[in-house]
């Protein structure tokens, strides 16, 4: 909230209250006035966070997962739950995508859990219908774009990342906490917006309508077939490549409007669907469009750990 929206949202409530006394002198019916919040930035700033990091509605959420890339291009992976419980923002949960936020049951990395899954690992992060949340990784923000997605996926819209994420919180040298967090569980309402998520049968037709923009959100490298991680390499067809790396600056933040317009090639009304490996990396350039105002865009969550298991899925090397 910027401050010309926290002054406006001041003086409604003012106005609000002034109103309700007056009535209150005047008879004895009670008046019932509902006030809408303002909607959050998409992204919001260290200092945002501070100023506003004791307000009772504000949920702080580490999403952090560790990615360790070996000499032969292989990687592991691993929770940020003990990088949390070493130090965190001050009153932050950790939210595992490793754990609660993926199915149980999964054949595969950070399957897409069910609504109802989602919703009780959300209201058990004491996150509620009314809550404002704020969303942070120790150092790449895909994962926290994931999340991100995830909430609105399920009709939550009053969410951010954190710019910079914990790297800028303690360049500024803000406080960190080990103190464990458990929040009361709140009442989460799920109203799915289906469209958010693309599967593999719409990716497929989406590769033979020129209508519909793919895009690869992997390194330039792992586009082109120089290497894979998955099954096969290369990248689905049509696909245009734009790393979710590219997205960022030097200094780990998201880059400017003006810079991330010229990177995308697209019309704003058109259909997008993203997709990286596994769901996440897309996630993050699924964020950027939709802070730039694209309004028809989705994740492909099964993305290439699906794509290259199945032989008929088609791959195309090299560049477009």
């Amino acid at each position: 909230m910027n401050i010309t929206q926290h002054a406006r949202y001041l003086l409604t409530l003012l106005s609000v209250l002034a109103l309700a006394t007056a009535c209150s002198k005047s008879d004895t019916h009670s008046v019932t006035v509902e006030i809408t919040k303002p909607a959050m930035e998409a992204l919001v700033s260290t200092k945002w966070l501070s100023e506003h990091l004791d307000d009772p509605d504000l949920i702080v959420l580490d999403c952090t997962v560790l990615i360790e890339v070996g000499e032969n291009g292989g990687f592991s992976i691993s929770s940020g739950r003990e990088n949390y419980e070493a130090g965190h923002i001050p009153s932050a949960g950790f939210a595992d995508l490793m754990g609660d936020l993926s199915e149980p049951e999964r054949p595969a990395q950070f399957i897409m859990p069910t609504p109802e899954q989602f919703a009780a690992a959300m209201s058990a992060l004491g996150v509620g219908d009314d809550s404002r949340v704020v969303l942070y990784t120790v150092n790449n923000p895909d994962w926290a774009a994931r999340v991100w997605w995830m909430l609105r996926w399920a009709g939550f819209d009053q969410v951010a990342l954190l710019d910079g994420g914990l790297a800028a919180w303690v360049a500024e040298d803000r406080p960190l906490s080990t103190d464990q967090v458990n929040r009361p569980a709140k009442k989460f309402t799920v109203t799915l917006r289906p469209e958010l998520i693309a599967d593999r049968d719409q990716v497929l037709e989406a590769t033979e309508d020129s209508g519909v923009n793919i895009v690869d959100a992997l390194g330039d490298a792992h586009y082109r077939g120089d290497f894979s991680m998955y099954g096969r390499p290369g990248h689905i067809p049509s696909a245009t490549s734009l790393p979710s790396s590219d997205l960022l600056d030097e200094t780990g933040f998201y880059r400017h409007f003006d810079e991330l317009e010229m990177m995308i090639d697209s019309d704003a009304d058109s259909r997008v669907i993203t997709y990286c490996g596994g769901g996440v990396a897309a996630a993050s350039v699924a964020f950027t469009l939709h802070r730039l105002g694209y309004k028809d865009v989705a994740v492909y969550m099964g993305s290439l750990q699906e794509w290259t298991a199945d032989p008929l899925n088609p791959m195309t090397l090299g560049t477009e």
